[in-house]
């Protein structure tokens, strides 16, 4: 029992894995989509990130298993072409999710140091943090662990800090009118705010590869989720509204990829800024770390279930061989495709993901006993909510559009391609 995962663990598990680099990454985006209504587009993203949760709740109670949601599709949908595509595309939203914690640290690396003075240190600093992240896990998955402990109790007291600062500096600033309605975004374009930002709550189903482990599962599951998202969903709205209320938008605009350095400038000038850009690169890379090590583990657990070739089940310098897979597609993705691209990519991949998780969830509801309504609302919002993404970035973002899309039918088709050849192959 010294062994297993207790709750306040558990907890950690799943902000650690939420707060990450993400709101580093698409906070200023947000605010881009959504002006003075980003707050409101947390939310939305937050409130689906908690009605999804509760499919996870009940099919990590029923299956533990250290596959997480490989295990529960494949349960849903048995180890078919389909099964197989959704567990490849959520190894791919994973090294979409690596791209865009890169993307961030190479944005904010260079307001410390500069290497070239050119936007070449993009791509230095963004391809050298997944280079380093990947030696640290072939070196010693100990260690990997050991960086995220610290981290995600670094970067939540920095960005409470950030929170408690910012909350005193608001008074009197002329920039908290931004936050009034009439400079909300249409309701319709705050949800798409939302969406494109939805990869920021990626994280929470973490829980669900440790829940084998958790102590009092039938009670600390449960609450590792909702208290994960909850905690996590009030921290990202307060810093929407300090960020909304201490910056004008055009300066938001500018500072676009690190803005949460920028907004901490008012309150404490230079100082500010490189404590949130220190921290933002502690995040990022914590972040990295874990999701190499995480993508890595998925790409050998669908290998296992015969949803991808047995080559992925090899190790390679004492891990598995999707750990290099997973670091070089990372690579080409993030020197090759811009931020809202990958966040548009990476939102569409996983709403569609959890949108079969809440089908799984509806469709075994006898065997796990939870209420059918909750789990098909959350089908159909994730259903929605992606068709309405692909819809209005179509006008402003064709290219991430159409990489969402290619993606995904390249995950399908790499499936049929691979069962259509094990097939041939049987005598």
């Amino acid at each position: 029992m010294s062994q297993k995962i207790k709750l306040t663990e558990a907890i950690s598990i799943g902000i650690g894995g939420m707060v990450g680099g993400g709101i580093f990454a698409v906070l200023g985006l947000a605010v881009t989509l959504s002006k003075g209504g980003t707050p409101l587009a947390f939310l939305f993203a937050g409130i689906l990130a908690l009605i999804t949760s509760y499919s996870y709740v009940k099919l990590s109670k029923s299956y533990p298993d250290w596959g997480g949601t490989v295990k529960f599709i494949n349960q849903g949908f048995g180890e078919t072409i389909f099964s197989g595509g959704i567990n490849n595309l959520l190894w791919v939203s994973y090294i979409i999710m690596l791209s865009l914690y890169a993307s961030a640290f190479g944005s904010y690396a260079p307001n410390l140091l500069s290497i070239s003075g050119t936007e070449l240190d993009f791509h230095i600093y963004a391809t050298g943090i997944i280079v380093l992240a990947s030696i640290i896990n072939y070196y010693s998955v100990k260690v990997v662990g050991m960086i995220e402990s610290y981290a995600v109790i670094i970067k939540l007291v920095i960005l409470i800090s950030f929170i408690g600062v910012g909350l005193y500096g608001l008074m009197g600033n002329p920039n908290l009118e931004q936050l009034s309605p009439q400079n909300w975004e249409a309701p319709l374009q705050l949800l798409t705010g939302g969406m494109v930002i939805f990869v920021a709550y990626e994280g929470f189903e973490l829980i669900a590869n440790s829940a084998p482990d958790i102590k009092n599962p039938e009670k600390n599951i449960p609450r590792a989720y909702y208290i994960s998202i909850i905690f996590v969903v009030l921290l990202y709205i307060i810093i929407a509204v300090v960020t909304v209320g201490s910056l004008p938008f055009d300066k938001i605009k500018t500072a676009e990829d690190y803005v949460l350095a920028e907004a901490a400038k008012p309150m404490l000038g230079q100082t500010g800024f490189t404590i949130i850009t220190i921290a933002a690169l502690i995040s990022t890379f914590s972040a990295i770390n874990a999701s190499i090590y995480g993508g890595s583990r998925v790409s050998y657990e669908i290998a296992e279930d015969d949803e991808l070739p047995h080559q992925f089940t090899f190790k390679l310098w004492n891990q598995p061989v999707g750990l290099l897979i997973t670091a070089i597609l990372t690579i080409i993705l993030t020197n090759t495709l811009k931020l809202e691209s990958i966040s548009t990519a990476g939102s569409v991949g996983f709403l569609l993901v959890f949108a079969m998780v809440n089908y799984v969830g509806f469709k075994l509801s006898k065997t796990t006993g939870s209420r059918k309504t909750i789990p098909i609302i959350g089908f159909v919002l994730c259903i929605v909510a992606m068709g309405v993404l692909l819809q209005q970035q179509f006008g402003t973002n064709r290219m991430g559009v159409i990489v969402a899309i290619s993606i995904i039918g390249t995950c399908f088709l790499i499936e049929w391609i691979y069962k259509k050849f094990e097939k041939n192959k049987k005598p």
